[in-house]
């Protein structure tokens, strides 16, 4: 494994409950992992409830909701109090956790619960579309857009989702697509990394032709 591909896997990692961790869960967190919303509801309309307790890596149980696909605790945590942008231990969101995942229906629910898709996530100080792109998952990359994410922010590595598409993608159809629609969205595709790469330099030294094609084509330097 090459050192992109490694970093590639380094910037995807999150970190979802182990079966240990939820086999160990009680109240609200395992009522979570269980999807049941009828106990959720019970226990947050108790007289001084908890909102977000956290679990040992601080995933509140909406996020383990979301990290196990649990639809209907998730209305139900955020209809009792919980907060739809808390972050756990590696500053991740629900919407970023399902963009990670390529999750759409997680994602889609995520969006409508109030999680904003203009939060600053992870360790990288970056954001789900970010996350989304140099994965090359275009459906998240749409969805997030239409829902208001930064086209144009830069992470703490100096990188634009447009130049994560091409550093960390693969050049296949995916992240040529991924690409596209960020093309298409309005992404700025000259702002460079911080060697004053341009997006277009960096596709040419990848040989990655079909992004440096589309590139081009947009008008890109």
């Amino acid at each position: 494994m090459n050192l992109l591909a490694a970093l590639a896997l380094l910037l995807a990692a999150q970190t979802p409950p182990s079966p240990a961790e939820i086999k160990s869960y009680t109240g609200q967190h395992r009522a979570a992992a269980r999807g049941d919303a009828a106990e959720l509801k019970t226990l947050l309309g108790r007289k001084g409830v908890k909102l977000d307790p956290r679990d040992g890596f601080r995933r509140t149980p909406l996020h383990v909701a979301a990290y196990l696909q649990q639809h209907d605790a998730m209305r139900a945590l955020v209809a009792g109090g919980a907060d739809p942008n808390a972050l756990e231990a590696e500053r991740y969101d629900i919407v970023t956790i399902a963009a990670v995942a390529n999750d759409l229906p997680t994602l889609a629910v995520a969006l409508e619960l109030g999680c904003s898709a203009k939060n600053i996530t992870s360790r990288y100080d970056g954001t789900a579309l970010i996350a989304a792109a140099h994965l090359g998952h275009a459906n998240v990359v749409r969805m997030l857009i239409r829902a208001g994410a930064p086209l144009d922010h830069v992470n703490n590595l100096g990188w634009t989702a447009v130049i994560e598409a091409i550093v960390l993608g693969d050049g296949g159809a995916a992240h040529l697509e991924t690409l596209q629609v960020l093309i298409e969205a309005g992404a700025n595709l000259n702002l460079p990394d911080r060697d004053r790469k341009t997006p277009l330099d960096l596709a040419i030294a990848r040989g990655h032709k079909n992004m440096a094609q589309a590139l081009r084509a947009a008008g890109a330097k």
